[in-house]
């Protein structure tokens, strides 16, 4: 049941700013897994494990990082670059060690998780003027804005497959996130 086309074109065309309607970010996801196929479901639960504190340890990750699908091992490296990046940016104000609760991957992981975990972290400079910002809600703003980026840029060629659909999700999460706060 591989029906993208017509599950991308039911969705709406969201921003950073986007309110929801009379439809919750739940509503949108039960739609679009009724409207998915087992095997894509399985991507879509892989991807929303990743939104859950208890498994943002080094074996999901390690399955993040080499995982099949080139949205997930992308996104969650970039993901896993920010975390880090948030953690030894917190380590410096705090004046403890830069690498205090930074996840690594011990030198006994699989090579394809070090060379995965080892790619250079283009937008780093991005993300230290953003954590530089002077409130915490513009460095919150800022980050999401650069994950909105990072998406925009995984799912480019990808108008009809199940990586946009991810990208979507993906870009609910932040909005839904927002949302909350609101």
């Amino acid at each position: 049941m591989k029906n993208y086309e017509y599950i991308v074109a039911s969705l709406p065309d969201i921003t950073t700013g986007w309110k929801f309607g009379e439809k919750g970010p739940q509503d949108y996801m039960e739609e679009i897994v009724s409207l998915c196929s087992d095997q894509d479901r399985k991507l879509i639960d892989f991807l929303m494990s990743g939104y859950m504190d208890e498994n943002l340890n080094a074996e999901f990750y390690a399955k993040a990082l080499t995982h099949a699908d080139r949205f997930i091992s992308e996104y969650f490296r970039f993901d896993l670059n920010v975390r880090n990046a948030k953690v030894k940016y917190l380590n410096k104000a705090l004046g403890r060690p830069a690498d205090k609760d930074v996840l690594a991957f011990s030198e006994d992981a699989p090579q394809a998780v070090l060379d995965a975990a080892d790619q250079e972290f283009e937008e780093a400079a991005d993300l230290e003027t953003i954590l530089n910002a002077g409130d915490i809600l513009s460095r919150e703003r800022g980050i999401d804005d650069l994950m909105w980026e990072k998406i925009d840029n995984l799912t480019t060629f990808n108008y009809f497959d199940i990586d946009a659909i991810l990208g979507f999700i993906t870009k609910l999460n932040i909005v839904a996130r927002w949302y909350k706060l609101d």
